[in-house]
């Protein structure tokens, strides 16, 4: 009898939470189930970064049907989650060398703001940052958002590639979101990860230092006068901490730097790597805990102890990952010495910036030079219908720490945006398209393309 009643009550209780009460308005949903679809597209870009945007701006305007996957909240990559907001350089010897889409976006943000443009006809010498052009990152992120709806692509945010295929003359790209399970076939593919991830995934080699460039996070400190500070005192007291071990100076080489520009890009988290979602989530955690670290120690200090945190950018940014291997890579020594390819899409202008744990010495460029960049550094080997524009290009390490900035980015998406479009138009492969053709259409959207007699 016990059971009976037991397996009655039990009944009676199922009964009862199959019919709750709802409030007035409310209603009983069925589980939510993923939303599984299948979407065909003349061209895919990976990662709305930097590159990833301009290039998917590009091949829009070009009239292919374009769209750009996103894993972030946000367009713009380091510019805008990473609090990288000074692109640089767009001129080099007081001619403009890297121009089209991301110039004109660049443009439209300063104008929109208020701000104004350095002036490019002043020699920078060896402070190369003052031909970078500040811009307020989240008023740029609406921008470039804008510019993307604006030539017709299809942002999908929040969503990564789980497997890539090639299938049939085409790419076929799974990819999870919130919520989502999607299946992508593509003409074209571009990887404007950063690191390489898709053309990993999809197969292909990839190139990478032992130990990378450490990475930043963004920040602004408030509270204090720096006129009125003690600095020998503040730099004696840090020197005791350092002794003691209770903070890193890798991490802060310079107290006096941090103080006196209150924050930016002054912090250095060593490893810092955002291929993996582990690894970017260790390098953020290190980014936070090393500020907090800082504010903390700050605030013990004469002068110091109103100190504030104003600004904190949402993610570590990371200078260096994985690189693929391409049909050319870059060298230092191309770079330096402003090597023209003969099949060159795009300048670069920057000095050779590697980071280390003591910080860093910007290697100028010889006056005159201004590096190309050749489109087989854009294609992996053994590839087909596959471009990779930004950071992730086949280059050595020393190469590389000058390609990466945003500039130099914003020519390359903008070379591989239209090598995808042709190709695609023309049912051809990237390497396959005719430069004469690429020329036309990089020049018809303000593109500069390189030439042997460039004048500067």
């Amino acid at each position: 009898m016990e059971r009976r009643s037991a397996l009655a009550t039990i009944g009676a209780m199922s009964l009862g939470m199959a019919a709750p009460k709802l409030a007035k308005g409310e209603r009983l949903a069925e589980p939510y189930k993923i939303k599984k679809q299948s979407l065909k597209t003349d061209i895919l870009v990976i990662g709305g970064g930097t590159a990833g945007v301009v290039a998917a701006i590009q091949a829009g305007r070009a009239g292919r049907k374009t769209i750009l996957v996103e894993n972030g909240s946000q367009l713009g990559g380091v510019t805008t989650t990473g609090g990288v907001a000074y692109p640089g350089i767009f001129f080099a010897w007081g001619q403009q060398v890297i121009g089209g889409i991301g110039w004109e976006m660049v443009q439209e943000a300063v104008a929109l703001n208020d701000d104004t443009l350095p002036n490019f006809t002043v020699p920078h010498g060896r402070q190369h940052w003052t031909h970078q052009v500040r811009l307020n990152g989240p008023l740029y992120a609406m921008l470039i958002e804008e510019k993307c709806l604006e030539a017709g692509v299809d942002l999908r945010f929040y969503e990564t590639p789980t497997q890539i295929s090639f299938q049939k003359n085409s790419w076929v790209v799974q990819t999870m979101g919130k919520g989502t399970q999607t299946e992508i076939t593509c003409n074209q593919l571009i990887d404007c990860t950063g690191n390489a991830y898709a053309a990993s995934i999809a197969g292909f080699n990839v190139l990478r230092e032992v130990e990378t460039q450490p990475g930043t996070l963004m920040f602004a400190l408030g509270g204090y006068d720096f006129q009125s500070l003690d600095l020998p005192l503040i730099q004696s007291r840090y020197n005791e901490e350092l002794k003691k071990g209770d903070m890193v100076k890798t991490e802060f080489y310079n107290i006096v730097a941090l103080l006196r520009s209150a924050g930016d890009n002054v912090q250095h988290i060593k490893g810092a790597d955002s291929t993996t979602s582990e690894t970017h989530t260790i390098a953020n955690i290190k980014g936070r805990t090393s500020l907090l670290k800082m504010l903390r120690f700050l605030r013990t200090l004469p002068g110091l102890e109103k100190t504030r945190l104003i600004d904190m950018q949402p993610e570590t940014a990371v200078r260096e990952t994985y690189r693929i291997d391409g049909h050319y890579k870059i060298t230092q020594e191309d770079y330096v010495t402003g090597k023209h390819f003969d099949d060159a899409v795009s300048y670069s202008y920057y000095p050779i910036d590697l980071h280390d744990e003591k910080g860093v010495i910007p290697n100028q460029l010889n006056p005159g030079v201004v590096p190309t960049i050749p489109i087989r550094a854009l294609v992996p080997k053994g590839s087909k219908n596959f471009l990779v524009a930004g950071r992730c290009l086949s280059s050595d390490r020393l190469a590389n720490s000058a390609l990466r900035v945003q500039a130099s980015c914003m020519g390359m998406g903008q070379a591989a945006g239209a090598a995808a479009a042709l190709a695609s138009k023309l049912g051809k492969s990237p390497l396959e398209v005719p430069l004469a053709d690429l020329r036309q259409l990089l020049e018809a959207h303000g593109g500069i393309f390189p030439t042997k007699n460039r004048k500067g």
